[in-house]
């Protein structure tokens, strides 16, 4: 019968207490105790159990543990039974308690009640119910000091997953290797073998309450099994991938114990690098087709990998390192990805599915889960829920509606809380913000499930941004960050006066400070959390981390947002309706009405803020008793948080008057704007003053792949003692140009835009091509006669080559050349969404969108054929060599060769623009 009794037990606490604890706890409290347990349960239920009496021991409490009942008679006795919903030792307990158990059979569901004579039934639904029953009971001896004399408490998650991740991932590229492409080694992760981290990490997660931790890499694959057929795949040395086998065993055993599932993300397509050497093959590249080499090595890597870690589950990125939706993205997921788990199924022995999570990010989900219930039922899925960064709890438009198609075909949506670009590295506790955001993922986009990044520094776990020595590690310095969402994953429908008392008790704690105090610091918290959205969501070009918020903006970016590739979903769908400052500009000069959320509003009310929360830590500085160092570090963040606001509302402003000197003409308008520029760059000088000793680095992510406000290649440009003499260039400059302009009305600046480029000479290897001179009525395709009606001076002349616009949109265009000399390749892209035509580079979706240095738009609004959208104009860089170049599926104009040293200053063409587009950069050069 003891088989029959797994996961349930008796567990009797007596107490010898001192006197000093009797004068805490109620009258006639027991006195003695003993603890019974059934000698076969789970883990998972140990583990628990061990929580609640290592509380009852810090209590106090001396517990005996037995594995059966005694027959003696126990005097001034605590008795606690413990038990899975419905098994006998629930039922003994009902006895006893005089009670009928109805717990509602939902997962992780708990139910602690007690009598008065100091009797106490914890139940749940499941082991993990267990768990977490245990938990509370242990928190609430621990706030009290005893146990509760009577308590009658029910609870259960509303989220079905509730996790946190960690990226195996750096800083920076390593040499002779692309995006997302770090085997995992005691030199590129040496945390990841620091047994004692990773109890800490899971303790954090499993005190929260979270029951998933996910762990990001581009090709984990290669680090973590080995293949028969491709045996020179493994990426590790022998003795590495032993160690790896061992810590993946460890991880996944203590996570289990917590109620933790651990999920392997990965991307698509990457091999590893000895097998794309092996068959001279890129280990990633975005544009070419799906081959069998590479669907057999990945089925069988994916089924290797399920036979050899059963427990551990598969996130599937299919978009990013393979070219976006498409049928290439179902039959990647439904005949390689989901036939490589069956297979490792079927080695298994088993039938049972698990869970695969989809994410749906550079690729049509709905599309891609249609398709794989046809094999496969299992499948969640996870989109992101404000992009790369927090910018709203309002979420909208098409990505609202894509998330609630989600959460209606599969049975969990998972909400990616993704990177906090805009967030990093300043400290983050707005409560108030995340609540909102949490109900808004329930109501709003349909979802159950949460998936937490990092606060800041993902790309350098398990540290944080500070200067410190030791340096601090995120988890610890961003606690309130996971305790926050987590909270809230569970139960989002908390009163809000109940959690403004919650969060303060626990700042109270934390900062040995009384609760009014606390209520400073709290609103501290609040009042910055709502700066850094608002700025990005008004402002911002991207919801991407190719932005880093923090780290400002120029005026170019925030007059001429769509140069610099405007994310537009940003605002269509991650921001409440409302105008950005170019639209602003325009409704003001013709007099129209304003619409929802304005710039100048924003601009108004993240300087309240940042007031507000500088008086409030203020207030509270005095009287901090504990933890003093952490609390300054915090009181810098928000001082800093309160700069960026000023900096921001300043720049707003200076960027309305140059918008209005657009349509004006009137000088007085650029000095109405002088002044504001002045004092914003004075702002941003003060915030690199207090950053310059507290921060090592604004961004953790510094390749050069960071964009806005500029590229963060090689690692520069990631503090604002960088940035700062830029904008003080940028000022002078602009103070230079409106004095030049009182004496010279029509000057320009001084760059080589009306200088046509020259060609570089290239010789390409497949044959003859088809070339055309770029000039006025050119035709730039082989099967349509339409003529380019207009084209930018710098382009004319060129010799450019003409494709099969049909063949352009079925196969994309392969050119292979061989050049003495560095080129750059001019690419035309047509500004549209429809997939007819070739997507530009694009830095949210696509990592390896700068490979060659083409994220950014060199010549917007370049070019006029009728019939077509406009046309931005991309460079490719290219070393000396010979070269097999695949663009993606769509037409594009490819506008030849020039040379490779030839610095392209970015502008607008503003061709077919009325005028309205007129490019005022020169101002600031």
């Amino acid at each position: 019968m003891r088989n029959s009794f797994t996961s349930l037990f008796t567990l009797i606490f007596t107490f010898v207490g001192s006197l000093s604890f009797a004068q805490k706890g109620p009258k006639n409290f027991p006195k003695n105790c003993l603890l019974v347990e059934n000698i076969a349960c789970p883990d998972r239920v140990q583990f628990g159990i061990q929580k609640l009496a290592d509380a009852l021991t810090d209590q106090g409490f001396k517990v005996k543990l037995v594995h059966k009942m005694g027959t003696e008679k126990l005097q001034q006795t605590a008795v606690i039974y413990i038990s899975q919903f419905g098994k006998p030792m629930m039922h003994i307990a009902e006895k006893s308690l005089q009670i009928h158990q109805n717990l509602m059979e939902k997962k992780e569901a708990f139910h602690i009640v007690s009598d008065k004579k100091n009797e106490y039934l914890i139940v749940g639904s499941d082991s993990s119910g267990v768990l977490y029953g245990c938990l509370e009971l242990a928190d609430r001896l621990k706030k009290l000091g005893h146990l509760p004399a009577s308590i009658d408490f029910q609870d259960q998650p509303q989220m079905v997953l509730r996790g946190a991740c960690i990226g195996l991932q750096k800083t920076t590229l390593l040499p002779g290797r692309g995006t997302y492409e770090y085997p995992i080694t005691p030199q590129n992760f040496p945390w990841f073998y620091n047994k004692k981290l990773w109890i800490k990490y899971l303790n954090m997660l499993v005190e929260n309450r979270m029951n998933t931790l996910y762990l990001w890499s581009g090709h984990p694959f290669a680090s973590l099994v080995r293949l028969k057929k491709y045996p020179y795949a493994v990426e590790v040395d022998s003795a590495t991938f032993l160690k790896n086998e061992a810590m993946y065993k460890f991880l996944t055993h203590e996570a289990d114990k917590r109620g933790i599932w651990v999920i392997q993300a990965f991307y698509n397509i990457i091999v590893s690098k000895p097998f794309a050497e092996r068959h001279h093959i890129k280990t990633q590249d975005r544009s070419r087709p799906i081959i069998p080499l590479i669907a057999d090595y990945t089925r069988r890597s994916i089924a290797a990998f399920v036979e050899k870690y059963p427990n551990v589950g598969l996130l599937v990125t299919l978009g990013e390192a393979m070219q976006g939706s498409g049928p290439d993205d179902v039959n990647w997921f439904s005949k390689t990805i989901i036939p490589g788990v069956k297979d490792g199924l079927k080695a298994l022995g088993k039938t049972q599915e698990p869970p695969i999570i989809l994410r749906a990010h550079d690729t049509n989900a709905p599309d891609d889960l249609k398709a794989a219930k046809k094999v496969y039922s299992n499948l969640f899925t996870m989109a992101k829920y404000n992009g790369e960064a927090l910018t709203t709890y309002e979420p909208r438009g098409s990505w609202a509606a894509l998330h609630k198609e989600l959460s209606e075909i599969s049975p969990v949506l998972v909400e990616n809380v993704h990177i906090m670009a805009n967030l990093e590295p300043f400290r983050y506790g707005a409560d108030d913000f995340i609540q909102k955001c949490v109900q808004a993922m329930h109501k709003i986009d349909g979802a159950n499930g949460l998936h937490l990044y990092p606060q800041a520094s993902y790309w350098d776990w398990p540290y944080a941004a500070d200067k410190a020595d030791p340096r601090l590690l995120e988890m610890d310095r961003d606690w309130i960050w996971y305790a926050e969402w987590s909270r809230y994953a569970w139960n989002c429908d908390r009163s809000r006066s109940s959690e403004f008392d919650y969060w303060s008790g626990k700042l109270a704690d934390k900062y040995g400070c009384n609760i009014e105090v606390a209520k400073s610091i709290l609103t501290a918290y609040e009042q910055s959390g709502e700066i850094a959205p608002k700025l990005l969501r008004r402002y911002g070009i991207t919801d991407g981390n190719r932005q880093t918020l923090t780290l400002g903006m120029f005026m170019s970016e925030l007059i001429h947002p769509t140069k610099y590739g405007l994310f537009t979903l940003l605002y269509s769908s991650e921001s409440p309706k409302g105008e950005m400052l170019t639209e602003y500009a325009k409704k003001d000069w013709l007099h129209q009405p304003h619409m929802g959320e304005t710039p100048t509003l924003i601009a108004k009310e993240v300087i309240e803020n940042g007031r507000n929360a500088v008086n409030a830590i203020n207030a509270a500085s005095p009287y901090i008793k504990k933890d003093t160092a952490e609390f300054n570090r915090l009181k810098n963040d928000i001082y800093s948080y309160n700069l960026l606001a000023n900096f921001y509302s300043q720049k707003a402003k200076a960027a309305l008057c140059v918008l209005r000197y657009k349509y004006s003409n009137n000088i007085s308008d650029l000095e109405k704007a002088l002044p504001y520029l002045e004092s914003s760059v004075q702002y941003f000088s003060d915030l690199a003053m207090i950053t310059k000793n507290t921060y090592l680095y604004a961004n953790s992510m510094q390749t050069s792949q960071r964009k806005i406000p500029i590229s963060g290649k090689d690692g520069k440009n990631k503090t604002w003692v960088e940035l700062l003499p830029l904008y003080q260039k940028e000022l002078a400059n602009f103070k230079k140009n409106i004095q030049a302009l009182k004496f010279h009305k029509n000057i320009q600046s001084e760059d080589t835009r009306s200088i046509a480029l020259q060609n570089a000479s290239v010789n390409f290897l497949d044959g003859k091509t088809n070339n055309f001179i770029v000039v006025k009525n050119a035709r730039p395709f082989l099967d349509t006669a339409v003529g380019i009606e207009e084209v930018a001076p710098v382009l004319r002349g060129l010799k450019a080559l003409s494709f099969s616009r049909i063949n352009q949109q079925e196969n994309g265009t392969l050119l292979h050349f061989k050049n003495d000399k560095k080129v750059q390749l001019l690419i035309g892209y047509f500004v549209n969404k429809s997939k007819t035509y070739l997507s530009e580079p694009e830095l949210e979706t696509d990592a390896s969108a700068n490979e060659y240095g083409q994220a950014e738009t060199k010549i917007a609004n370049a070019v006029l054929v009728p019939g077509f959208p406009s046309v931005n104009v991309h460079s490719f860089s290219f070393a000396p060599g010979e070269h097999s170049f695949q663009l993606g599926d769509g037409e594009c104009l490819v506008l030849g060769f020039i040379d490779g040293n030839k610095k392209l200053v970015p502008y607008d063409a503003a061709l077919g623009t009325n005028g309205e587009d007129k490019d005022l950069d020169w101002l600031f050069q």
